[in-house]
């Protein structure tokens, strides 16, 4: 129930909102059993000019005209309605009814051939009943409305930004809410500033600290339903500055001008709003071709592609699900929600790792697998580039195992998930994953008459634990600073739901030895992002012109093996694929045979533990890689190359 304000008129009000549905139906009906016969008389008066004509009807005829009245106002469900909640459509239909019982009254009197009876005070008592219902539902509305709106201290005063349609059908939702209270308006249209709008002030944006400080506003909701992601993002920086919290209006089929507004009509800024592109939807026909009645492997199950990969599997009836991941906890975690969701499904849940032959063999034989999407590796840039060794094993090695393993047992699709920093790696990282690409490659041209491989390179996925946003997160909880390598560096990105539909896509859609790649639209500045993410928490960004302000950003230089810019596609042929918005890649591969002896040789200079000649094998077998100089870490030390494994190296660069 509303929080009335204490007084005369708060406790009527107090009392009537309490009342029972019956209860008020009753007082209404009294009232108009009062008021009726009274609008009766007043059209009398008005058509006759004095009582005469009045009195010359017995009170039966007033007693027909209320019941034929209140018959009417029942069939426009005037009485059902709430009267906080009362609006335009309700009155417009209750006009009309009562207008159609008029009509039929003048037609009966008609036929009867009353001579008595002056026809145009019917029309006449139309109008001076309609007013009445008007004046006194209106009335009564607008009072509880008044009584209501005494705000308690936990409503906010919010303004709203978009001074259009949407704006406009929120702020008048806006006023039956004990959430917000809305002040005014913000827009850039300067035809607009210092206009009124449903009651409400628009400002343009230029003033928008200024207001913001003046009228105590608390957040502002962004009323652009239809803003596409960029304008988006410009929109959160600007508003960063005024340092308050951001929502925005999802759902304007929610918004009614007599309710408050829906539940999830407003919500928080969320990161998908602001990727500069729209999501891309998945082709059902693709999704689930892989899937549906097949048992399914996915390694890597308990990090975050492997997790959002198995929530989308078992929406797509597999016939039985394994998970294999080295991480104890991480796997437990996983499966406990899956069996939760899913307790019908048999889900398998092995602990190990992917490098680990015998295991991955076994779980292929006796599960009778019939796909695999391995997502287990290493992929955090600056710790692979200090574990190198560690790195290249797992990422590799994890790779050749798997794919070996699928072969051997006629796996139908076997997808590979790879990174972006794939592409003219500068970072071990980057040159394991492009290896563990070459391997795929490589088993295509031996088995791909058995099992189709393929590989989906990925860019930035928000929210993963490799993603620059929990750890913004984590340092804006802090107070900051935020922590940037470089001004300039951009990247791609893609959400995780997104990483894990192009994983099962792809596998749909491969012929053999296929990179397929998302269209992620333009690359976006992790400065940009940085600033968004300090005005969505509603802190300012404080800088040499702001002192004041709560967050500091600050830059780090570049991680030894970091790109400004990341790339998601060489040299190689691009194709169109089966989905408008996935590309597929044709990319040189080396020969299998080649290609072996040169993973052999790898494995062997990890053994010598020396970063240069790791180096110059990974070299061997990616020629693109461009090392950087890195930071030793201070448990390895970083030695000229040993003369004897490079001669052994060189007959296999390419």
């Amino acid at each position: 129930m509303p929080n009335f304000r204490p007084g005369l008129s708060g406790q009527l009000c107090a009392r009537m909102v309490s009342m029972s549905r019956t209860s008020k139906i009753t007082m209404m009906v009294v009232c108009d059993l009062l008021a009726l016969p009274a609008c009766f008389l007043i059209a009398m008066i008005l058509r006759g000019g004095d009582l005469q004509l009045a009195r010359s009807f017995g009170p039966a005829s007033y007693a027909l005209v209320t019941v034929v009245t209140i018959a009417a106002f029942s069939v426009s469900e005037l009485y059902r309605a709430v009267i906080r909640f009362i609006d335009q459509r309700l009155l417009s239909f209750t006009g009309a009814a009562l207008a159609f019982a008029i009509l039929c009254v003048y037609i009966v009197l008609m036929v009867m051939n009353e001579p008595r009876f002056p026809r145009s005070a019917l029309a006449i008592y139309w109008f001076v009943v309609f007013s009445y219902v008007v004046i006194s539902r209106i009335g009564l509305r607008n009072l509880l409305r008044a009584q209501a709106g005494r705000r308690t201290a936990r409503s906010d005063a919010v303004a709203v930004y978009g001074a259009g349609d949407a704006g406009a059908s929120l702020v008048q939702a806006m006023r039956h809410s004990d959430e917000y209270r809305p002040v005014c308006f913000f827009d850039d249209k300067r035809a607009l500033n210092e206009r009124t709008i449903a009651g409400l002030r628009v400002f343009d944006t230029v003033r928008l600290a200024d207001v913001v400080k003046s009228q105590g506003i608390r957040s502002i909701v962004i009323a652009l339903p239809t803003a596409p992601p960029e304008r988006l993002r410009d929109i959160m920086q600007r508003l960063g500055q005024a340092g308050v919290a951001v929502k925005i209006l999802s759902r304007l089929v929610d918004l009614h001008d007599d309710r408050p507004p829906g539940r999830g009509s407003i919500r928080e800024l969320r990161f998908e709003d602001l990727l500069g592109r729209p999501p891309v939807p998945p082709r059902l026909d693709l999704f689930a071709r892989c899937v549906r009645s097949k048992n399914v492997l996915v390694t890597g199950a308990g990090g975050s592609i492997g997790s959002e990969l198995c929530r989308q599997i078992v929406t797509l009836s597999p016939q039985e699900l394994h998970l294999l991941d080295h991480s104890e906890y991480a796997l437990y975690t996983v499966r406990q929600e899956l069996c939760a969701r899913f307790p019908a499904l048999a889900i398998h849940a092995h602990l190990g790792s992917v490098c680990n032959g015998d295991l991955v063999e076994r779980i292929l034989r006796e599960g009778k697998i019939k796909t695999v999407y391995h997502a287990a590796a290493y992929k955090h840039v600056p710790l692979v580039e200090t574990n190198i060794v560690e790195g290249l094993r797992n990422n590799v090695l994890g790779a050749q195992v798997v794919a070996s393993a699928a072969a051997r047992h006629q796996v139908e699709t076997c997808v590979l998930i790879s990174s972006d920093k794939a592409v003219r790696p500068t970072n071990i990282m980057g040159a394991s994953k492009r290896i563990a690409e070459l391997i795929f490659q490589a088993a295509s041209v031996r088995h791909g008459a058995q099992t189709t491989f393929c590989m989906v390179r990925f860019g930035n996925v928000l929210g993963s634990s490799g993603s620059v946003i929990p750890l913004f997160q984590r340092q804006i909880a802090r107070g900051g600073p935020l922590t940037i390598t470089h001004p300039e560096v951009s990247r791609y990105f893609m959400l995780i739901a997104e990483a894990a539909q192009l994983v099962i896509q792809a596998g749909a859609m491969a012929k053999g030895g296929d990179v397929f790649v998302l269209d992620m639209g333009e690359p976006v500045k992790i400065v940009d992002l940085a600033r968004t993410m300090i005005a969505m928490s509603g802190l300012t960004e404080r800088t040499p012109q702001n002192p004041r302000g709560d967050i500091e950003i600050q830059f780090v230089g570049l991680f030894p093996g970091e790109k400004l810019h990341e790339e998601l596609l060489t040299e190689g042929t691009v194709f169109p694929s089966e989905h408008p918005r996935i590309m597929r890649m044709k990319e040189s591969a080396l020969r299998p045979s080649v290609l072996e002896t040169c993973i052999t040789c790898l494995m062997m200079a990890c053994e010598t533990h020396e970063r240069g000649t790791i180096e110059s094998m990974v070299k061997a077998i990616v020629a693109e890689y461009v090392p950087t100089s890195p930071i030793a870490p201070p448990d390895i030390v970083v030695d000229a190359p040993a003369p004897s494994l490079i001669k052994k190296f060189v007959p296999f660069r390419i």
